[in-house]
């Protein structure tokens, strides 16, 4: 495992009770959920299967196995998860080698939080190979820490990533704010006991208690996210 893990902290600047910030990462922060798809289509037409439309919303934001096990079963196709694992993390890989496009507000964001020193992590559920990558293009230097979906025993929407996100900035995960795009980081985020932003990519999400939907990262800023935890706890 290569995650970093810092020395716990106790709060952030100016003494809010917002304690850490956790943004995932497809979707989120870099709009890459369609060059996720794109690669899935391509691989399966590669193996002489063509995908729905409509499974993308089933398979969006997911975990890699879950996934890939869906469209396995879906197509037919004679791979097994392992091995189609491998072939869509490379094509998404070479997608993304020429750089990554951020989302609208994305390096304001992470500028702020860094300018203030809120302690900030990566929550994704993509593989290490492809979150050191997509760091080249959001700088690592933005993030204490950062957590990969191959690096804990369960992933979203288990609330482990979140869990261990919060221990490993010394964060009260209720007094953490997460910014996340689909309806299965949100669960694992609530599921935390995490204050939720969603800003939906593909597939819509609803408000409820204790999470805020909102229309972009451009509508997000550290004043809200500060609101967000003060008014909840």
């Amino acid at each position: 495992m290569t995650t970093t893990v810092p020395a716990p902290v106790t709060g952030t600047a100016e003494g809010s009770a917002l304690e850490a910030v956790f943004l995932d990462m497809d979707g989120t922060l870099v709009d890459t959920e369609g060059f996720w798809w794109d690669a899935e289509v391509e691989v399966f037409a590669a193996l002489g299967h063509r995908l729905q439309e409509s499974w993308r919303d089933v398979v969006v934001g997911g975990p890699m196995s879950r996934s890939a096990g869906f469209l396995i079963e879906a197509t037919g196709a004679d791979i097994t998860v392992p091995e189609l694992t491998v072939l869509l993390n490379d094509r998404f890989e070479a997608r993304i080698s020429r750089g990554v496009p951020l989302m609208p507000g994305a390096a304001r964001l992470l500028g702020e939080l860094a300018e203030h020193a809120v302690p900030t992590a990566l929550v994704s559920a993509s593989h290490r190979r492809i979150i050191d990558r997509v760091l080249q293009s959001l700088g690592p230097r933005n993030f204490a820490l950062t957590v990969a979906g191959d690096e804990v025993g369960r992933t979203k929407p288990h609330p482990e990533p979140y869990l261990f996100a919060a221990a490993g900035l010394g964060a009260d995960p209720t007094r953490c704010a997460v910014i996340e795009d689909t309806a299965t980081g949100v669960a694992a985020a609530e599921a935390a006991g995490c204050r939720v932003v969603a800003v939906p990519s593909v597939a819509p999400i609803e408000a409820a208690s204790g999470r805020v939907v909102v229309d972009s990262l451009e509508q997000v800023d550290l004043a809200f996210l500060r609101t967000l935890i003060t008014r909840m706890n």
